[in-house]
């Protein structure tokens, strides 16, 4: 089981929200790493080859610097170059509302921050959705 998670949001109060809500529903088995920026969160994908992350939550908006695509696309078309993560999984949360477009465009999961924000809920069926051995937690 690998169990170190990326998230990237360029907003902290949100990097502290996914961070402390995995917590809450899983205590401390995830090793969580965040990334302020796409840049960023890419060179840590680089940097963790040898034990890679198996989860990789995004924000779609952060920098401005692939307009017109979002930062967060730009990043999921990266990390699929990368051969250690052809199998990690790979979740979008955003407030945009083409998300779905996005996520299916790309072949990744969504939520939007709206839907989340409601019902926390959505983070643990997301998870063991995709980790399916959460369910025996």
């Amino acid at each position: 089981m690998n169990n170190k998670i990326l998230i990237v949001d360029d907003t902290k109060s949100w990097l502290v929200f996914h961070k402390k809500l995995i917590e809450q529903l899983y205590g401390n088995i995830f090793d969580i790493t965040t990334a302020s920026s796409a840049k960023e969160a890419l060179s840590k994908l680089k940097a963790n080859r040898e034990n890679p992350f198996s989860l990789i939550i995004t924000d779609l908006q952060m920098e401005l610097d692939f307009d017109p695509m979002t930062a967060g696309e730009w990043l999921v078309i990266n990390i699929k170059k990368l051969k250690e993560y052809s199998s990690a999984n790979i979740v979008i949360i955003s407030s945009m509302h083409n998300i779905e477009t996005i996520a299916k465009r790309n072949n990744v999961n969504c939520v939007s921050k709206s839907m989340l924000s409601a019902n926390k809920l959505l983070m643990r069926y997301m998870l063991e959705k995709l980790m399916p051995f959460l369910d025996k937690i």
